[in-house]
């Protein structure tokens, strides 16, 4: 049987995407070939993409052993171990790598990538600059350069770089029949439609920069807006219309919605306050009723996880038992404010017995902001909720992974973005541990203290 195995034919499914048919072709080729590097990275690729990452590891690993010095093996063994926040070993990988194509544009991205994931971002700018200057056109270097001056806080250059991300494979143009604004040309009363991207958290953070293009003259500013959001962006400063636009919607010109932080760090290098979401009166009464029993608890809102679509959620996010132990601390009530697929499991395994689930009935995120105005804490992964509780003005602790969203920057238990909350970092890769058993310590002591107060 394993005599019959086609490598070709192994290699053609996994580039077709089928990795459920490619994923046994593989075990039996290595079982039969467990000489066979390429077929050990390949396999080790496959298994990062379905997000088995130890099993990865222990993949690449095999192909390391039989063939060090292989481009092939030493590259996806370095994306692996960035995965992974080994970011020294990946960046010692890739300037191996480097010394064998000295000219290859993508490897130096990934060397810039890898210092900014070790907290180094200033030597990451200079070092992608250095690479531009060898490479200006090349997208992938621009992208990281433009990610690395946003996590060193230099957020003019930063924005105005990121426009490069519509050139890459992670974003689809827009096609609108209105020009786009270029930024510059004055906008003399006309009417521009801003169009949201990316994901939800990104809607509510960018959204306190609206008011910029009343600034700069624009007559009626039109954001379009996600079903999930509408009822809580509504009148949102900067804004005359909030709603789901159409391309014959009758506006002269449009906007990314990540387009304005660069005009608005021009006109202040100070980070603007969070854009006030309006909360409507029947989500008020709706939270009310849920938390009304809860009266007498420290209630606690919690979110484990975010889009489990997005790509790097998985090191984001923890499984939801992480927070049961934190229902035994005296006096506190969890309650679940997380509303997605992963509800399923949180159901299956009981969990809901000991966290209030009140999250998967709200019918869009104004509900959502309700709840967590009935809350005495939320605790969140970096998701959506982090920024709506961030811009409610709640007291928030956001966990944080090693290589986090460059918002929340490299080091520091605040942030000027959100001044109600707190961050809480894993102090090494993968550490979920530690973050956790500084949640209990310290809520446990906020809970005793709430009480003594009573």
């Amino acid at each position: 049987m394993a005599a019959a195995i086609d490598s070709a034919g192994i290699h053609a499914l996994h580039a077709a995407g089928d990795r459920a048919a490619a994923l046994p072709l593989y075990t039996d080729w290595l079982a039969a070939n467990p000489g066979d590097a390429g077929m050990w990275s390949n396999f080790g690729a496959l298994l990062r993409a379905e997000g088995r990452r130890d099993q990865a590891l222990r993949a690449h690993e095999r192909a390391y052993a039989l063939a060090p010095k292989s481009p092939r093996v030493l590259a996806n063994l370095a994306n692996l171990l960035t995965d992974l926040g080994l970011n020294d070993r990946a960046l010692e990988l890739r300037h191996r790598l480097l010394d064998q194509t000295p000219d290859n544009a993508v490897i130096k991205a990934m060397i810039g990538k890898s210092l900014r994931a070790l907290g180094r971002a200033e030597d990451s700018v200079d070092w992608l600059l250095a690479a531009l200057a060898d490479h200006p056109a090349d997208i992938e270097l621009r992208l990281q350069l433009a990610l690395s001056r946003l996590a060193c806080g230099r957020y003019v250059e930063g924005f105005r770089d990121y426009a490069v991300r519509w050139q890459t494979d992670e974003l689809t143009p827009r096609s609108l029949p209105q020009p786009k604004w270029d930024g510059v040309s004055p906008l003399a009363g006309r009417s521009i439609a801003v169009l949201p991207e990316q994901g939800f958290g990104d809607t509510i953070a960018f959204a306190r920069f609206l008011p910029v293009l009343k600034r700069a003259g624009a007559g009626r500013v039109m954001l379009h807006c996600q079903p999930p959001l509408l009822r809580l962006l509504q009148g949102i400063e900067g804004a005359d219309l909030v709603a789901q636009l159409g391309k014959d919607q009758g506006f002269d010109l449009w906007t990314d919605l990540m387009d304005l932080p660069a005009l608005g760090f021009a006109e202040d290098p100070a980070v603007p306050a969070p854009a006030r979401l309006a909360v409507p009166d029947d989500s008020v009464a709706r939270a009310a009723r849920i938390a009304a029993p809860l009266c007498d608890r420290f209630r606690v809102g919690v979110v484990w996880t975010g889009s489990l679509t997005y790509r790097g959620n998985a090191m984001r996010s923890f499984d939801h038992q992480r927070f049961l132990p934190l229902t035994e601390i005296p006096g506190v009530q969890l309650v679940s404010l997380y509303k997605g697929p992963a509800i399923a499991e949180f159901r299956a395994d009981g969990s809901a017995a000991f966290i209030l689930d009140a999250g998967s009935s709200d019918r869009d995120f104004a509900d959502c902001a309700a709840l967590m105005r009935q809350m005495d804490l939320v605790i969140t992964s970096d998701t959506a909720t982090a920024h709506l509780a961030g811009s409610l003005g709640l007291p928030v602790w956001t966990l944080l992974h090693w290589d986090a969203f460059w918002l929340w920057r490299h080091t520091g238990d605040t942030t000027a973005w959100y001044p109600s909350m707190r961050l809480i970092r894993q102090p090494a890769p993968r550490d979920w541990d530690t973050v956790f058993d500084t949640v209990a310590r310290d809520l446990a002591a906020l809970a005793a203290a709430r009480k003594a107060l009573r």
